[in-house]
């Protein structure tokens, strides 16, 4: 029996499982054809070290330790990159932690100033006010005082005339006040108040002597009283009323006691009527 050799690959599991992973890394990378072309290219450089005799599975088991190599270079790269950005940033933040409990520090001590400050001032402006305070006598100091002063029977007045000459001075500087208050009161201007009236004087029919009735409406005359301009007015029936202004001054001229001296003329004046009231 002619003897035959046989390659054995008895650690293909782990290979499979190497494959696997180089695989997976070959697809999360961006550029897919540099990674082919360099697969190309290990494969081709594989080939070309196969010694003669050698079978084309050991050609696949290089490429594969070669390609595992390479994963394993790049993942420890982005680690090592991760982990100094990571460190890079640690020292920031102790940096920035550093400056602020500075800060802190720098605020803390400023604060204490203040406030021993404030108290001092506090403390200064409270013994300044005690000391500006007056000291008030005590009633003993009070009692010897008095009882030091001379008795003076010359000057005791039995009767207190220097009361009432007081009060004779302060009544006569009231009255003063009084007079001279009284004297630019009566200078002031009054204001007189004053009313235009139109009157309605109605006889008693067509007959009547209108220009004797005018007459007697103006023959009456009162303090006060001004008479105005007058016109005759129809009525009905050839029946006319005398119509006539006038200007009162309201403190003076009542329109009752004017209304009652007009209608005494009963010969002529059936009535009369206010026809406008208005203040001047």
């Amino acid at each position: 029996m002619a003897h035959t050799d046989y390659n054995v690959w008895l650690d293909r599991g782990h290979f499979d499982d190497a494959e696997r992973v180089y695989q997976e890394h070959l697809s999360k990378l961006k550029s897919g054809g540099a990674s082919c072309c360099a697969d190309r290219s290990s494969c081709k450089a594989a080939q070309n070290s196969v010694v003669p005799g050698k079978s084309p599975l050991a050609c696949e088991i290089a490429r594969a330790r070669e390609h595992i190599q390479k994963s394993l270079d790049s993942s420890g790269y982005n680690a090592g990159t991760s982990e100094c950005k990571l460190v890079a940033r640690v020292d920031t933040l102790e940096k920035e932690n550093r400056e602020f409990r500075k800060l802190t520090d720098e605020l803390r001590s400023a604060i204490t100033s203040l406030t021993n400050r404030l108290a001092a001032l506090e403390k200064g402006s409270g013994s300044e006010s005690k000391a500006a305070a007056p000291t008030q006598p005590s009633p003993a100091a009070k009692k010897e005082e008095k009882s030091e002063e001379p008795a003076d029977d010359d000057d005791f007045d039995l009767f207190g005339s220097g009361d009432e000459a007081a009060d004779e001075d302060a009544e006569r500087v009231r009255e003063e006040r009084l007079k001279a208050y009284n004297e630019k009161k009566a200078k002031k201007p009054v204001v007189v108040a004053k009313s235009n009236i139109i009157l309605d004087v109605k006889p008693w029919d067509d007959e009547t002597d209108m220009a004797k009735l005018e007459e007697c409406v103006r023959s009456i005359e009162m303090d006060g009283l001004l008479w105005g301009a007058s016109k005759l007015v129809p009525l009905a029936y050839g029946i006319r009323k005398l119509q006539i202004s006038c200007v009162v001054e309201d403190d003076k001229v009542s329109t009752d006691d004017l209304e009652e001296r007009i209608v005494a003329f009963e010969d002529y004046i059936q009535s009369m009527d206010i026809a406008a009231f208005n203040k001047i």
